[in-house]
């Protein structure tokens, strides 16, 4: 149950609205191993890797303050979350070696939990038409607390996972009335403008 917990609080550090960042945090815990239960990423040298985490991650940091660079990453991140957020799952399951069977179930957890939160990030970003700044901070002190505490205390990790999780699915369905309701207003006014 450990390992579920600690892997639903890394992936949503990547669902929050980061990506380089936990994987960058993730494999700067893991010591002189670095990457090397990361899938993908144990694939590749790790001075690339170190440099390319390090390049989007204030690629992140700098294009999360600006409108423009919202709309890119939030883009990129729809498209790449779940794999990350996949890819987080396993990882931490593997560290706190889980059985197999669990780490299959615990990477299409994280992807889903990643995919979910990205979604609702999304929604948010068209609804206000643009994150406000300290709603950015927000999701920066956010992404690097989840990834702290899935490994010095994933029960609170986890718990602050299904609360965002809650959340999420709280505001989809205030989400979906307000479109309803936008959605009707304009045929209920040309109605009304229209004479018998």
């Amino acid at each position: 149950m450990i390992e579920l917990l600690a892997a639903l609080s890394a992936a949503a550090a990547v669902g929050v609205g980061r990506i380089a960042l936990p994987l960058l945090l993730i494999g700067l815990f893991q010591g002189d191993n670095l990457w090397s239960r990361v899938p993908i990423l144990s694939l590749i040298h790790p001075q690339v890797v170190v440099g390319v985490l390090t390049s989007w991650s204030l690629f992140e940091l700098f294009a999360s303050k600006k409108l423009l660079g919202q709309r890119v990453l939030q883009i990129v991140h729809l498209l790449f979350s779940p794999i990350v957020g996949a890819m987080v799952g396993v990882t931490i399951a593997q560290m706190t070696e889980a059985p197999g069977w669990l780490i299959i179930v615990i990477s299409v957890v994280g992807g889903l939990l990643a995919l979910v939160l990205q979604l609702v990030q999304v929604g948010l970003f068209f609804r206000l038409r643009g994150l406000p700044l300290w709603a950015v901070f927000v999701q920066d002190a956010l992404c690097v607390a989840l990834v702290l505490l899935a490994f010095d205390a994933p029960r609170q990790g986890g718990l602050i996972a299904m609360i965002l999780l809650w959340l999420a699915i709280r505001s989809s369905g205030d989400w979906y009335r307000w479109y309803k309701q936008s959605k009707r207003l304009p045929a209920k006014n040309g109605y009304k403008s229209n004479p018998d």
